[in-house]
C-alpha cells in the first residue's frame, strides 16, 4: 500500500491491482475527526487499515464518506464502524435511505446537496450528483479549506501511476473511456440530461487538487480539468 500527502493533511492510500491494471485509492484526512474516504473492498480492508494506522489510531476515525454504493467504495464500511466506534458514514440522503442504512450496521448521516460539516480544521461540502460518475444516489465531497476534490470515479485511469501530478489527468481518461467502451465495462459511466448541470457545479468549485479514486490525482487548474473532461465525456458517452 501506497502512502502519499498529496495536500495538506490528505493522505492517499494506494493499492495497484495487476489483475485489473488499477490502482484502488482511498483518501484518509487527518484532523480533529479523521475522515476516510473511500473504505476500499472488504477483501482489501486488512491493508487499508494498516495504512491508516501509520497515520492515525483507526479507531480514531469519525467519518466515513463514500459517492455511491459499490464494493471499492463502501464495501468495507462494517469493518471500519466495528473498530472505530465513533465513526458514522457520510452519504447522500437518497444512497442513506436506499442502500446503506440497511447494509450497514449503524445509519450513516444523509446530506442534502450543499449540506456541509467539519472535521476541526477543515470544512466539507456535499455536492449532489446523480449519475455522475454514476448510480442515483452519487454525490462527491469538497474541502473547502485548501479546494480539494473528492472526485470517486471522475478521472479514472489504468495502470500503476504517479500518486499526484501536474500533468493532464484527462488524457488518460479518455483511453480508459475508449478501452471500457470496447469491452464488457461499456456504459460504466452515463451521459445524462443532468450531467452537465451536474459537472457545472463542480467545476463553479475551482478545486486546486483533485483526488481520484482510480489513477494519479491531480493538481492545478481543476475548473479546467473539469471541463476538459465534459468535453471528452460528450464526444465518447
Amino acid at each position: 500500500m501506497n502512502i502519499t500527502e498529496i495536500a495538506p493533511d490528505v493522505y492517499r492510500l494506494s493499492l495497484y491491482v495487476p489483475e485489473a491494471n488499477l490502482q484502488f485509492n482511498q483518501f484518509l484526512v487527518k484532523d480533529d475527526e479523521p475522515l476516510l474516504f473511500h473504505t476500499g473492498m472488504r477483501g482489501i480492508f486488512p491493508e487499508v487499515r494498516e495504512a491508516v494506522a501509520k497515520i492515525i489510531d483507526p479507531a480514531d476515525l469519525r467519518h466515513i464518506g463514500f459517492s455511491h454504493f459499490e464494493a471499492d467504495e463502501c464495501g468495507a464500511l462494517n469493518d471500519w464502524l466495528a473498530i472505530a466506534p465513533n465513526a458514522e458514514a457520510v452519504c447522500s440522503f437518497v444512497g442513506a435511505e436506499v442502500s446503506v442504512n440497511d447494509f450497514a450496521a449503524r445509519p450513516a448521516r444523509g446530506l442534502m446537496d450543499g449540506d456541509t460539516f467539519e472535521t476541526g480544521k477543515y470544512k466539507f461540502r456535499f455536492i449532489q450528483t446523480p449519475h455522475l460518475p454514476h448510480c442515483w444516489e452519487a454525490g462527491l465531497l469538497f474541502e473547502e479549506t485548501n479546494r480539494t476534490l473528492f472526485s470517486s470515479d471522475l478521472f479514472t485511469h489504468e495502470g500503476e501511476v504517479e500518486p499526484l501530478t501536474e500533468k493532464t489527468i484527462v488524457e488518460p481518461a479518455r483511453e480508459t473511456y475508449l478501452s471500457y467502451n470496447a469491452g464488457p465495462l461499456a456504459g460504466y459511466q452515463p451521459y445524462t440530461r443532468q450531467t452537465e448541470s451536474n459537472l457545472q457545479k463542480l467545476i463553479a468549485l475551482e478545486p486546486k487538487t483533485i483526488a481520484a479514486m482510480h489513477g494519479s490525482s491531480f493538481a492545478g487548474d481543476g475548473a479546467q480539468a473539469l471541463r476538459d473532461l465534459g468535453e471528452v465525456m460528450r464526444e465518447l458517452l
